[in-house]
């Protein structure tokens, strides 16, 4: 509209998917978002899970034009969506196992303070003098009833189990991702292996058949972009087009690979 300001350093997100003429998505059960680093593929993504007003617990890259943004685009649904949907990103994940680490941390702290209760307890020279020592007689005469380690375990709560990384990440898409869910995923595949990417798959392959669940999922892994029934737009063709996935420039760099290196296998 002619209109410029000259105290905003940026513009963000107006001309990062109109530049490669992204204007409509027409969505299946598994929608795939896919383009290298820039391509607008989270970009989408985070307007989607605004414009639906879905669940996120993470914080993202918005600017002051990103509501003017989502206010221009426009929505039409089949049906309501679901109260449990909500967009997963890779904060959330690593989000949910420092979580862990820190109530782990927390808890071995408390257990070095009740070894010391305890041993303060069980080896201290008690007289009960008043009615205000009664407490103090209750906690030295448990401690001589218990071992040490029956004593701490009474007065603690077991340590949260750790997983390594990639059974941690699995494991919070698993319990986040419940039936008849609207799900937008941005690149699930960080801190998955192969074989837990494939477990993934097979997640959400299961959740959209049987279990009425719908999926976008941003990515360019070529475990993802191989799924059953995957609708993928290609964010780096200009204008951005739909391709399948064996035509895609991130799954023929591996398909390139291994060929070369086909004799060794």
């Amino acid at each position: 509209m002619n209109i410029k300001r000259t105290c905003y350093d940026s513009f963000y997100p107006f001309k990062v998917l109109s530049r490669h003429e992204f204007k409509r998505i027409d969505f299946e059960p598994i929608t795939i978002l896919y383009g290298g680093n820039g391509s607008g593929k989270s970009t989408a993504l985070n307007v989607i899970a605004e414009k639906t007003g879905i669940n996120r617990d993470s914080i993202y890259n918005k600017s002051n034009f990103y509501m003017d943004y989502v206010d221009m685009c426009t929505m039409q649904l089949e049906a309501d969506i679901p109260e449990n949907s909500r967009i997963i990103t890779s904060d959330d994940v690593f989000d949910y196992m420092l979580n862990i680490r820190n109530l782990n941390e927390g808890i071995d702290q408390k257990r070095e303070e009740i070894f010391e209760e305890y041993l303060d307890a069980k080896y201290s020279k008690f007289q009960m003098k008043s009615m205000a020592d009664y407490e103090q007689l209750k906690k030295v005469n448990t401690v001589r009833r218990k071992t040490q380690s029956r004593f701490v375990r009474s007065k603690l709560m077991d340590n949260v189990r750790e997983y390594s990384n990639g059974e941690s990440a699995f494991l919070y898409f698993t319990e986040k991702i419940e039936e008849n869910g609207l799900y937008l995923l941005d690149e699930p595949e960080n801190s998955l292996s192969p074989k837990r990417q494939i477990e993934l798959v097979k997640f959400i392959e299961d959740s959209a058949r049987f279990f009425g669940c719908q999926f976008i999922i941003s990515t360019h892994s070529p475990f993802l972009l191989a799924m059953n029934g995957a609708k993928i737009y290609d964010l780096d063709e200009n204008p951005v087009d739909i391709k399948r996935w064996t035509e895609l420039e991130n799954v023929r760099i591996y398909y390139e690979f291994f060929k070369r290196h086909e004799r060794e296998f």
